[in-house]
């Protein structure tokens, strides 16, 4: 994140799945078990992993072809992952004392993810990091904010945040070009499931290979 930008940011929107946790072993598992009701190989967990952070919905339509086939696989995804692989996951390493020395230096933060906001709400409730959070912001179970140009317009304005004196903090694409629409710097993370080329490629501002990394830009303790 440029200097100038470094001593005007007052809010970050973190992603929450590849950013906060590590969601893998509960979204491939509950992939692989709706995937088992169609006609279709199963891929493995690693050959899973691009489905992390993009909506679930794009996801199964590239796999399954069809929106009806897209739209029940979701629904079978959701019979186990609301049960099961919604606690199948685990926050990074680090990622709670980043929050703490972030929320220390006066910021706001919020969560802002494609992931339905019900889920997302469980999992911060889950892990204990709810007092970090003014808010958790995610999509509709009916898909709508799924889009993260859409979802972050939504929280600045339920938030009133100035997108100027905001940043998002992830690790797909999705986030960076949503962050992008909005007039938001935005900054990817490397320990999650986008590479370096495509959070660069998207328009990242900064790339950070830890969540001390985070905690270290956003509190300026970086040179710039």
């Amino acid at each position: 994140m440029p200097a100038e930008q470094k001593s005007e940011t007052d809010v970050v929107f973190f992603d929450l799945d590849g950013t906060l946790t590590d969601p893998k072993v509960g979204i491939t598992r509950s992939i692989q078990s709706a995937l088992e009701h169609f006609d279709v190989p199963i891929p493995s967990a690693d050959d899973l992993t691009w489905c992390i952070g993009p909506p679930l919905h794009a996801s199964f339509l590239s796999i399954l072809g069809s929106e009806s086939r897209a739209a029940r696989a979701v629904e079978l995804y959701r019979e186990r992952y609301s049960d099961v692989g919604l606690f199948e996951n685990v926050p990074y390493e680090g990622v709670v004392e980043m929050l703490a020395e972030i929320v220390g230096s006066q910021r706001r933060l919020f969560v802002a993810t494609s992931k339905p906001w019900p889920f997302a709400d469980r999992i911060i409730e889950r892990f204990g990091l709810r007092d970090y959070f003014g808010r958790v912001f995610g999509a509709e179970l009916d898909g709508t904010r799924s889009d993260k140009g859409e979802l972050l317009r939504y929280a600045l304005k339920e938030t009133s945040v100035d997108p100027t004196t905001a940043v998002m903090i992830g690790d797909r694409k999705h986030d960076i070009i949503g962050a992008a629409k909005n007039g938001m710097a935005a900054v990817g993370v490397l320990y999650g499931y986008g590479s370096r080329e495509e959070l660069s490629e998207a328009g990242a501002t900064r790339l950070c290979k830890s969540p001390k990394d985070i905690a270290d830009l956003i509190t300026q303790r970086e040179a710039a």
